[in-house]
């Protein structure tokens, strides 16, 4: 079990919903792409911040994982009410919706894994309970689903530049598949989400 990697996956799937702190009429594109590049600094230094947290840790325990969901869940409920606000242009909504609608949906899973990493104790007993509950069963298949929705979006940003629609903007591409690694944090995902907080964890040699 990597906690570091897991560790900052927690941190960088919390703060990526900053990124949609904006209300307001529907945005051009421009605009949109150059809101959410400003908001990715200010997340990735808090994301940092809370990762930073973990080189401390060298008994990782079920009141460490209650403690990092529930910081995670605390900056999604922070920016929900602004992430809904926003009115993202035409030619993003659907794309837009893909990110946030699984960000909507994991906030109640975190929430409902970190009330049960609360009731266990640093024990093989314990870790392997926690490990095989349907808390962490429903955390690890929304990884997952996470993990698709970078692969969806991707494919269907790379179709809507085949399409021409950015023309205009020959740039645009690039900058959005930049806000789909700062929203989503794509790159953390872990390989196999069936593995995250396994117990006991995979040995060097699996």
């Amino acid at each position: 079990m990597d906690i570091m990697t897991t560790r900052r996956l927690i941190a960088v799937t919390a703060l990526a919903t900053l990124i949609g702190g904006c209300g307001g009429g529907e945005m051009s594109l421009t605009e949109y792409v150059d809101h959410l590049n400003a908001l990715e600094e200010q997340a990735s230094e808090r994301a940092d911040a809370l990762a930073a947290d973990a080189e401390d840790v060298t008994d990782f325990t079920p009141q460490h994982l209650q403690a990092s969901l529930e910081q995670a869940v605390e900056i999604r409920t922070e920016v929900k009410e602004a992430t809904d606000g926003i009115v993202p242009p035409a030619q993003v909504a659907e794309l837009h919706s893909l990110i946030f609608d699984w960000h909507t949906q994991f906030m109640s899973v975190e929430q409902a894994l970190a009330e049960r990493a609360g009731t266990a104790e640093d024990t093989d007993a314990d870790w392997t309970q926690l490990s095989e509950s349907p808390e962490m069963a429903a955390y690890r298949t929304s990884m997952a689903e996470g993990k698709q929705v970078c692969d969806d979006f991707q494919a269907r940003l790379d179709a809507t530049a085949g399409r021409g629609e950015f023309a205009d903007t020959p740039w645009l591409p690039a900058e959005m598949a930049e806000v789909v690694e700062a929203v989503l944090g794509c790159r953390w995902f872990p390989e196999d989400p069936q593995t995250i907080y396994l117990w006991p964890p995979p040995s060097a040699e699996d």
